[in-house]
């Protein structure tokens, strides 16, 4: 990496606390801005490497893990994406990748306060793996005015102390280390329970001074991301347009793509990825019963049956056309899913348009993929063409040509449940043996019928009697084979709709007969009735 200075000196200054933020312990407090320079490919790289890990955690906070499940979470995370053989590109990557998603994310409030939760709750588990040592000198990094607890004061409350460590599950032994807080400064320990009150004072244990650090580190990236955002919308937006700006804005809206494997993970999709993937179903002749049911039994795992019904179940009856203006809404097409902008947390979208150049290869790879026809189809993705690389990768999955391209994704859908029919009916056809079969059949000669190697029973390859025999071995007529393979409800279905249909059609001769009748009568004539 081109650096202004080198990266011993930089990891030094980070160590002791100087120039870039940086904190005690390797843990930097990010407060000021390092003076590096850095190659356009590494400022993105690093920032996506960063944002994988954020994601992760927003997914673990999404399934309700605990803090020791969070704890070992972020700890993978960190590992594999934040990692580096050289000790000193780790910390220069962690303390770029934070600077670099601070630009991303100061631009709008939702994009402040999702960055400004993520990276809070990282830095809690990460000074959480920090020695004891580590703490106390972080601690003094913040400057916190807190002071340990004089031992007589200590003294005077340890039984109440003990108290509260019994009441969260902690062994009786008090610990000997204290810091006399206001109340307010500890909002989660007192919401929780885990703190002595006394006279608006909040007595925290060595063990659970991590709320002071976080609070204070939360106040100074808030303040941090406010003046970013009065910085980059007065100068760097106009100065940098043609350099960073399509950049941070193409970061801003990453979220690594449509993934609606999340559903079954996390059983919750936020409002975009509900509405494009329940319309496709309904396209794709999902019944609005069945749509309840699958969002239902996602939902209900989450949420719970009865919010899922308060929340969740109008806006599927709305798509539905059985709610509010009544409106039967059609599923996107592939023009309206490629100009969306999805944002972080949403898992919708084309593939092609928001997918990253290495997911979009990993999944064509895990569709089978690969070759010559992988890298056409990365070149019209570079080239903008997105629906041509989708028409694309239909014609490498199938093996068949699309002349009319691919245009909406349920058109993917039905074309595809096409191709796969038509192979399962080719597998089903019975295939003659390679070996020479003979037919004896009697006909009003006295003779058989001969056939010979690689024939058909008719003699002609098309499955038709032979000449010879009326015993003979024969196909059953393609019209009889067709029933056949229907599946027995859509046979059924047929026949209610003809039964309907001439139904209908009795009862308009009846209608008109009577009508014809009532007409005669009125103008005093005689007419037969019809029956």
């Amino acid at each position: 990496m081109e650096i202004v200075r080198s990266h011993r000196q930089i990891a030094a200054e980070a160590a002791a606390g100087v120039g870039c933020g940086g904190g005690a312990g390797g843990l930097p407090t990010y407060r000021v801005a390092p003076q590096l320079e850095v190659r356009l490919e590494e400022f993105e790289l690093f920032a996506i490497d960063r944002l994988r890990v954020l994601k992760g955690i927003a997914d673990g906070l999404s399934r309700g893990k605990r803090p020791e499940e969070m704890e070992k979470l972020v700890k993978e995370l960190w590992k594999a994406h934040m990692r580096h053989q050289d000790p000193t590109e780790t910390l220069n990557k962690d303390i770029i990748s934070h600077f670099v998603l601070r630009l991303v994310y100061c631009r709008t409030e939702e994009l402040r306060k999702w960055f400004l939760s993520m990276e809070t709750t990282l830095f809690r588990y990460r000074f959480r793996l920090e020695s004891p040592e580590s703490q106390r000198m972080l601690m003094s990094e913040f400057q916190l005015p807190y002071k340990a607890l004089p031992h007589s004061e200590f003294e005077a409350v340890k039984d109440k102390l003990s108290q509260v460590a019994r009441t969260i599950g902690q062994s009786a032994a008090v610990e000997s280390v204290f810091f006399k807080v206001p109340f307010e400064e500890v909002p989660d320990l007192v919401a929780s329970r885990r703190v002595f009150l006394s006279k608006g004072y909040a007595y925290v244990a060595m063990s659970q001074v991590v709320s002071l650090v976080v609070t204070q580190f939360r106040c100074n990236i808030s303040k941090a991301l406010v003046l970013t955002n009065r910085k980059w919308t007065a100068t760097i937006k106009e100065q940098e347009k043609d350099r960073l700006t399509p950049i941070v804005e193409a970061l801003s809206n990453a979220y690594f793509g449509p993934d609606y494997s999340q559903l079954r993970e996390n059983h919750h999709l936020k409002h975009g990825g509900r509405m494009q993937f329940g319309l496709f179903l309904k396209g794709a002749g999902l019944k609005l019963e069945d749509a309840l049911a699958f969002w239902r039994a996602e939902f209900s795992q989450k949420v719970g049956s009865e919010r899922f019904d308060k929340e969740y179940a109008y806006s599927i009856r709305h798509n539905y056309g059985k709610e509010g203006k009544r409106t039967d809404y059609t599923p996107y097409s592939c023009q309206k899913i490629i100009s969306a902008t999805p944002g972080v947390g949403d898992h919708h979208g084309c593939p092609y348009r928001h997918f990253g150049e290495d997911n979009l290869r990993a999944a064509l790879n895990k569709m089978g993929i690969s070759g010559h026809p992988l890298e056409e189809i990365m070149d019209k993705v570079k080239n903008r063409h997105y629906q041509l690389a989708c028409t694309m990768t239909f014609e490498a999955e199938h093996g068949v040509s699309c002349d009319t391209g691919i245009n909406h994704p349920n058109q993917y859908f039905s074309e595809s449940q096409k191709v796969l029919k038509a192979k399962c009916r080719a597998k089903e056809q019975p295939k003659l043996s390679s070996d020479a079969v003979v037919v004896q059949a009697s006909n009003p000669g006295g003779r058989g019928a001969r056939v010979e190697e690689g024939s058909s029973p008719g003699g002609d390859g098309r499955g038709r009697r032979s000449h010879g025999g009326g015993n003979a071995q024969r196909e059953k007529p393609r019209w009889q084979r067709a029933r056949r393979e229907q599946p027995r409800r859509a046979r059924r279905e047929k026949r209610q709709r003809r039964r309907r249909a001439r139904r209908e059609k009795r009862q308009l001769q009846r209608r008109a007969g009577r009508e014809a009748e009532a007409g005669a009568r009125r103008a005093g004539g005689e007419r037969q009735p019809v029956r």
